[in-house]
Formats: C-alpha cells, structure tokens, sequence
C-alpha cells in the first residue's frame, strides 16, 4: 500500500507499506491469531532526479517489489541508508544496492549490530522465514558527521541509543520536517519490548526524546497501522504512553499470558502486531524470572 507523497519545494517522500508475513514455525498465539510479522513501511525521498532510500525489507519477494516501486518513479537511487541491525531493516540491502547501484550506510554503532544479526540469522531470522532471504553481506559504510546530502539537502543519521535493540538511528530530513524514525517509534502496532526486557525502557524513552528534540512535524514508523496519519506529536505520545503501560502491566502480571492479555486489553484498536506483542510478552516474563542471557530474545521468537 503506497501512501500520497508529501513535498516541500523539489524533495518530496513517499511510503510503500507492505503486508505483514507469515512466520515460521506455523502456529496460532494464545488469543487464536496466526503468527505473523508486523507491516513494513518503507520510505523513499526525493529530489528531482535522485532519490534516498531508508530501511530495506527482510525477504526478496519483498525486495522485488520496492524494486519495482523505486523504478516506476524513474529516479536515481544514490543511497539506501539503515537506521538499525535488525534484519528487518536491511537484509535486502545489498540486492537492492546492486540493482541501483547505491551506496548503503548507516552508523558506526549499527554496522555493529548489523554484523550481530548476520550471527544470529541460521538460529532466527531463516527459522521465521525459511527460504526467503537473499544473501545479506553487510555492505553498509559511515559519512562523515553521519550526514549526507540529496541534491543539496541535508539527510541525517541521528544516533539516538538503545530503544527496541541496541544503538539504534533514526533518518533525520529538515527540509521535510521529517524523521523516518526505523523501530524507535511504532504506529498502532504492538511494540517490540523483548530486547528492552532485561533493561528496562527508561533508555527507550529517552531515545524518543532525542526525536522529539528534532521538533518534526511527521514521523515514518516502521511497524505502522497505514491507515493512520503520520502526525509526530500522536505518535511520539503513544509510545510513550504504550511504555508506561508496559510497565504497569508487568508489576501487576505473573505470567507470560497475564502480560499478553492485559496489553491487547489495553489496545483493542490495535490491528497489527499481536505475535509481537506475545514474543515480548515471553520475553520480558523469562528475565523477569531470572533469566538474563542472550538466548532469551532468540526462543521468545520461536514457536507458538
């Protein structure tokens, strides 16, 4: 689903949203959902003739379509920036890179974590989905002062720290007033809290504090409701508020499933990200009974 582009003079941005996948291992969570994955958006800017594009999708069917997308618009793809490791946001980086010739970049700190996610992908990310990702070698490389421009525009990668993985960025466009903020902030979909389990979400909070201080006007959440608007202020105040929740919803559960129902209470509105809703809810259980190691997140994800 591809929204209605918004401008401002010659740089423009448009969002392809893309359905959320089926997940391996098949199987329904305990509200009778199947497993699937969140929406993807995906974000283009544009000038006249060239074009940046942000966080990448996770399979090749996938990348075959953004493919598609990006050359129906007849501009020249120069960059495909990355806001964080998750494979999500850019295993099909380097296939897109090699069909446009662009360059990828992305932070210091997540080149880290995107080498971190190639380690983990045999025991996750090809488990939930089999037989779909393309060779993802990581490719990505820094600019200077994290900044590059688009005919003459500043694009910015904004290190913001931890939120819902380890050093994340976000995409930083004031010409558009515009942040493309990766999984920093959600839109009417369940946020993803396992990662954040073990320390909390204070460092989460603050990240999206450091967005606010950009003062945008619209913010592109990777995981959103694409029915919904793009208006910063709603979005950065529901997540905030979804953390809060989080955080009262555990100190008042005892298990997985208490957590799981009292949040899908509490968001009823929510259409999509009900699977993730319950790998964080395992998550956050299994530290919270003592189990802090790296393993947590990776079982959470497996099996209903």
């Amino acid at each position: 689903m591809a929204s209605t582009p918004q401008h401002r003079d010659q740089l423009t941005y448009d969002v392809l949203t893309l359905d959320p996948l089926p997940m391996a291992p098949e199987g329904k969570i305990p509200n009778g959902d199947a497993r699937h994955f969140q929406p993807m958006a995906i974000t283009l800017i544009s000038g006249t003739t060239d074009a940046v594009l942000v966080d990448p999708p996770v399979t090749e069917a996938q990348a075959k379509a953004v493919g598609d997308w990006i050359a129906a618009t007849g501009k020249n793809l120069t960059h495909i920036a990355v806001t964080h490791g998750h494979g999500d946001h850019w295993f099909t980086a380097d296939l897109l890179a090699r069909r446009f010739g662009a360059d990828v970049v992305a932070t210091s700190a997540t080149i880290a974590d995107m080498h971190n996610n190639v380690a983990v992908r045999e025991l996750l990310w090809d488990v939930v989905f089999p037989l779909q990702i393309p060779s993802s070698p990581v490719t990505a490389t820094t600019v200077p002062d994290d900044r590059f421009t688009l005919e003459g525009h500043d694009i910015v990668l904004v290190p913001v720290g931890a939120s819902d993985t380890f050093d994340t960025s976000v995409v930083h466009v004031p010409d558009l007033d515009l942040v493309v903020a990766g999984d920093v902030l959600y839109s009417g979909a369940h946020m993803y809290l396992g990662q954040a389990a073990a320390a909390g979400v204070q460092d989460w909070r603050e990240a999206i504090g450091k967005v606010a201080a950009l003062h945008p006007r619209y913010i592109v959440a990777s995981h959103s409701d694409p029915f919904l608007d793009r208006n910063a202020d709603r979005i950065i105040a529901s997540c905030l508020k979804y953390l809060d929740d989080s955080e009262s919803v555990l100190a008042d559960s005892s298990t997985a499933l208490d957590f799981f129902d009292a949040m899908l209470k509490r968001y009823p509105e929510y259409r999509y990200g009900t699977t993730i809703a319950w790998v964080s809810a395992k998550a956050i259980r299994a530290v919270h009974d003592g189990r802090d190691d790296e393993s947590v997140a990776v079982e959470a994800w497996l099996g209903a």
